[in-house]
């Protein structure tokens, strides 16, 4: 079946590509980092979490294994089909309105680095609908020289080779950036639109959602908690769900 891509986005490799240029088979593989470890110091023991945009569950089953209850979103079915052990829910994170507020909303992967500025806006609208009063949205940003130290390549550990072979401009403040995989059997490609925010355009960013920046998680600012202000926070109604 062909997969409608987003524009500016593409992906190679053996295995489903999803709309933003992932290749399933590659999540499956990667391993996962100090994430878990992250969010897991940052929020109460047995919080209840939204992982937005949670591909395969390289994060999702390490957290379920601590102890959190958590709620995988993801456009891609064949994504999903790799996650067990929690609630999984297929939908694109601009368009998620679940009607229920959760003690932990997390945005990895630097989705919040959207080339559209538009869809920037929708993915925080999406967690500020969804955390609970007293609760938290976590945000994975790029790191300072994501951008500009390139080419830059990383072999990991385990055996394969991560390059991050081209950043060209693609519109006003907005990068085409080109990712390479290489596994001794096999090799995937994504490239991808973002946008580099400075720390003044990302709490700016943050503020225009109802969000304001509560600490930062690691030494490099690239893990933040945010907190909603007191005007973006919804009501509480008998019927308001939390997860």
């Amino acid at each position: 079946m062909r997969i409608e891509m987003r524009e500016g986005y593409e992906g190679t490799g053996p295995g489903a590509i999803t709309p933003d240029g992932c290749a399933v088979e590659l999540y499956a593989r990667l391993p996962v980092a100090d994430e878990p470890d992250i969010i897991a110091a940052a929020v109460p023991a047995g919080a209840h979490i939204l992982e937005l945009g949670s591909g395969v569950g390289r994060v999702t089953h390490p957290l379920l294994e601590r102890g959190f209850t958590v709620t995988a979103v993801d456009e891609s079915a064949d994504m999903l089909a790799r996650i067990h052990g929690a609630r999984t829910i297929r939908s694109s994170i601009e368009d998620l309105d679940l009607g229920e507020r959760f003690d932990v909303v997390i945005l990895a992967s630097f989705l919040v680095h959207a080339g559209d500025e538009e869809v920037r806006r929708a993915l925080l609208r999406t967690c500020v609908r969804h955390v609970a009063e007293g609760g938290c949205v976590l945000i994975q940003r790029e790191g300072a020289d994501h951008h500009t130290d390139v080419p830059r390549e990383r072999v990991d550990p385990s055996g394969f080779t991560v390059r991050i072979t081209s950043v060209e401009p693609a519109g006003e403040g907005v990068n085409s950036v080109r990712a390479e995989y290489v596994f001794p059997d096999a090799v995937w490609t994504q490239t991808f639109l973002s946008r580099p925010l400075t720390g003044e355009q990302f709490e700016s960013a943050l503020a225009e959602a109802g969000l304001e920046v509560d600490s930062c998680l690691t030494p490099d600012g690239m893990w933040v908690r945010a907190v909603p202000t007191a005007q973006a926070l919804p009501p509480v109604t008998p019927a308001d769900g939390r997860r």
